[in-house]
């Protein structure tokens, strides 16, 4: 049953890579729709040959300083997939696939910020350099059992640091330093409603294989990963509809699709560890806290994330790492070893995740901040590339 559960976890996740195409292709203009969607769903190539060459060694085989594994089983040379992935009951070859897809569907994440804006060789070229440079050591930081974050007790049961700090920094510089800005205006493009709609159902329905298969079984916390995926992106989504009624009087689709997603992003690194409750609080504090970013804070410090993808991925998964050190409790989860500050556990955990946003949030921005321009001395592209950006309230 456990192979079973994460087989479908593993096709759920397959399924947030064109989700999230579909649903960024809601919020940009038409004509630069097609080329959106090539570029993400290429990643399904240029990030799954990464993955099985160098990709999963580097991120759980071996061990350098708690940073980076080591490709010793490169192209998964030497390495059992038939042998049970350890403290499970399913194959390494399970877990590789079900990682690959964790691989795939981060860049796309952040590739919104640039797709209509650079040209498709340039995002190659950092999509590979940032799997090997910034993914591959995240991961193995945080997930492996030899990464130095993981030592020190840092928790996040999906991904809110590893996937979704990784790609809202990722995306804040890359609209920030990799791109030409332009003046900010509105051409009249509001996107399609419809499609941003279809990529939210498309992404909620695969979060359930992302969140609960993160249990690696059919078990108690794999159960109550699927419940809290389900409340917290519900109290997410009143909670946006409730913020734009009250200050910009109307409730819109793009904003409930938006709360949506910020609830999901919130509770990602929490969602095996708190109770329901808990996990109602933190899709509110998650929806509140993007809101607030996205409606003044980013216009206040002249932010380029014209998709929103830092307001939404970057500060509610910055929240939902926070909230975790907060609610995290071993009634829901024996492997939680320091119960949260709310759950009576002092501020031990509070503290680590503390920590490892700050440092999550540091090591992504130089890494990524080196990255750029190091291609933007390789690619000697065009300004113009894209004249017409999507309007600066995007998700607003």
């Amino acid at each position: 049953m456990d192979a079973a559960f994460m087989i479908l976890s593993v096709l759920l996740v397959w399924v947030m890579t064109p989700g999230i195409a579909v649903y960024y292709g809601g919020f940009i203009p038409a004509k630069d729709r097609t080329k959106m969607l090539l570029e993400i769903f290429l990643m399904f190539g240029v990030v799954g040959l990464l993955w099985f060459s160098v990709g999963y060694p580097l991120s759980f085989l071996g061990n350098h300083f708690g940073i980076i594994g080591d490709i010793k089983h490169a192209f998964l040379g030497g390495y059992s997939l038939t042998a049970l992935y350890p403290n499970t009951k399913i194959s390494n070859s399970i877990f590789i696939l079900f990682q690959m897809m964790f691989a795939i569907l981060t860049p796309g994440l952040f590739l919104g910020s640039i797709a209509s804006k650079k040209s498709t060789k340039y995002i190659v070229a950092f999509v590979a350099i940032w799997s090997l440079l910034v993914y591959y050591p995240m991961v193995h930081m945080v997930w492996s059992s030899t990464g130095f974050l993981a030592k020190l007790g840092v928790l996040d049961f999906a991904g809110g640091t590893v996937i979704h700090i990784d790609a809202g920094v990722t995306a804040l510089i890359l609209s920030t330093f990799a791109v030409s800005k332009h003046k900010e205006t509105d051409d009249g493009t509001h996107g399609n409603s419809f499609w941003v709609l279809l990529g939210t159902v498309l992404l909620w329905i695969g979060w359930y294989g992302f969140n609960a298969g993160s249990a690696l079984a059919l078990s108690a916390q794999g159960i109550q990963a699927f419940f809290t995926t389900t409340m917290a992106p519900v109290a997410a989504m009143v909670t946006y509809a409730l913020l734009e009624n009250h200050f910009k009087k109307q409730v819109t689709m793009n904003g409930i699709c938006t709360g949506v997603i910020c609830g999901l992003v919130g509770i990602t690194p929490a969602t095996g560890f708190v109770t329901l409750p808990a996990s109602l609080i933190i899709g509110l504090i998650s929806a509140a806290g993007s809101y607030f970013f996205i409606n003044v804070l980013k216009q206040k410090w002249h932010v380029h994330d014209y998709l929103d993808i830092f307001g939404s991925h970057g500060v509610s998964g910055i929240i939902g790492s926070l909230a975790t050190g907060l609610f995290a409790t071993k009634a829901i989860n024996p492997a939680v070893v320091n119960n949260g500050l709310l759950e009576g556990g002092g501020l031990k955990q509070f503290g680590l995740q503390a920590f490892a946003v700050v440092f999550a949030f540091a090591f992504i921005f130089a890494m990524n901040f080196i990255i750029v321009k190091v291609l933007k001395r390789v690619f000697k592209e065009s300004s113009s590339k894209s004249k017409v950006d999507a309007p600066v309230h995007a998700h607003a």
